[in-house]
């Protein structure tokens, strides 16, 4: 099951700030002007070891046409499409007829849903609670999304309500891969040449797979779970909706696994698509693998002037383990796995600091510090933070005034001297404090003494 938790209302309620809020980011334009969401925007709120996806919809009008219309058909998709609905009403207003109406749709509907009272921050005071209760309705939320009141009891109901870490598989402890791609790049035929038997449908005709399917296979004496997902093409926030949901799922399935494999369709090229695909998955901080499919229907010379495109070239790919493999012709499946295993295991190491320590000493060998307003800059040590991205915790003189080169410079020396190809890194800088300040202090016979000799200097200037 997924998941998804869909915010509704009608335009103006609050819906983008809560969204924005929850999510910690601002993924949704935020205005005064009412009706200014018109897509779906989704992002992710921590679940325990999960996460949870919030859909924020366009306001629901009662225009009977236009885009209007359209907004308002896309918000019930989302409805359809969610374990739980947050219905957002302006809680310094009275109810409106349009709040009533969306009230009874979603009853019709049969969704779980709680109102949340947003703006309870004005000092209007409204009688929605009563007319809440009038209709049946006894428990509610009173928020302010604008000043983050009232968000702790929201996610403590949304943790409470929602299941974490729900799999239909019972192979739990299997290492959960994804495979993500464009459509018709070879998912399906990957997943049904591993298993050995048809367990996913495969056409020529692209976005066959809607939904993102987990098949649990066994390799070379290990137990996998794969999850076949459905091809994200451009443009899927404006197609169907089935194609907008399916891409939800994937990037879900991208979410909830160990490791993603990003499926390049050789034949077709590397497209600014694959690249975007990459930026998406990327967020979620997992170790990320790139396939590239179909080798066999290449030439030697096609295969060379596909290695050698710019794009093929450029670092964030330069960064990640590369293997070429055809699915229909089952090639390259044991070094695949072999990559997939190694990546894997390094993924969850956790480095000790003494060893970090020798590193980060060797980092400033080659390369000194820079000065910032000054003064050198000082590292004086480094820990392990956790894993999925590898966090690592430098303590310096300065946090936010550490030069973006030397940042790059420390990031890509960490990502060699660890070798963490294809394992996502992520670096804090902390501002730590002096160790001896204030703890090298003079006593009342010295501050005499250096007095003393403060005034000699004084007349011997003289």
């Amino acid at each position: 099951m997924l998941n998804t938790v869909a915010i509704i209302g009608r335009p103006n309620v609050g819906k983008s700030t809560l969204f924005n809020k929850l999510t910690k980011s601002r993924s949704a334009i935020v205005s005064n002007f009412s009706g200014l969401t018109k897509d779906r925007n989704y992002g992710l709120l921590s679940h325990g070891e999960s996460n949870i996806f919030l859909i924020d919809t366009g306001g629901i009008d009662d225009g009977r046409e236009g885009l209007e219309n359209e907004i308002s058909e896309q918000a019930w998709v989302a409805v359809d499409e969610s374990s739980l609905v947050l219905f957002v009403i302006d809680g310094s207003e009275e109810l409106t007829n349009l709040d009533q109406g969306i009230l009874e749709n979603l009853r019709k509907r049969d969704k779980k849903f709680i109102p949340i009272l947003n703006k309870n921050d004005k000092k209007n005071v409204s009688n929605a609670v009563y007319d809440l209760s009038q209709k049946g309705i006894k428990e509610s939320l009173s928020i302010s999304a604008e000043h983050s009141i009232g968000l702790d009891n929201l996610k403590k109901y949304l943790k409470s309500n929602i299941p974490e870490n729900v799999s239909d598989s019972n192979e739990s402890n299997s290492p959960k891969i994804s495979i993500i791609g464009r459509p018709n790049a070879g998912k399906s035929t990957l997943i049904n040449s591993l298993s050995s038997e048809e367990r996913v449908i495969v056409s020529p005709l692209a976005g066959t797979t809607i939904d993102a399917i987990n098949v649990p296979i066994e390799y070379a004496g290990k137990r996998y779970e794969l999850f076949d997902t459905a091809g994200i093409r451009k443009g899927y926030k404006t197609k169907t909706n089935i194609e907008y949901f399916s891409y939800v799922r994937a990037m879900h399935a991208a979410s909830e696994s160990d490791i993603t494999i990003l499926l390049i369709d050789a034949d077709s090229g590397l497209v600014d698509q694959d690249l975007k695909i990459l930026s998406m998955v990327e967020k979620f901080g997992k170790p990320i693998l790139l396939a590239i499919n179909k080798i066999d229907l290449l030439s030697r010379t096609k295969i060379k002037k596909f290695f050698e495109d710019k794009k093929v070239q450029k670092r964030y790919f330069e960064d990640l383990k590369l293997v070429k493999i055809s699915a229909l012709k089952g090639k390259g499946f044991k070094k695949l796995f072999s990559e997939i295993d190694d990546t894997l295991k390094k993924s969850v190491t956790k480095f000790t600091t003494s060893k970090l320590n020798r590193i980060l000493n060797r980092i400033l060998v080659d390369r000194s510090p820079p000065s910032v307003a000054g003064k050198v800059l000082k590292f004086r040590y480094i820990h392990f933070a956790g894993i999925n991205p590898t966090t690592l915790v430098i303590h310096a003189s300065q946090d936010k005034k550490v030069p973006a080169n030397y940042r790059k410079y420390i990031y890509n020396s960490f990502k060699k001297h660890l070798e963490l190809k294809s394992i996502q890194l992520k670096i804090i800088f902390r501002k730590s404090d002096n160790p001896y300040k204030d703890k090298n202090t003079l006593t009342d016979r010295q501050i005499k003494k250096r007095k003393r000799l403060l005034s000699f200097v004084k007349k011997g200037k003289k």
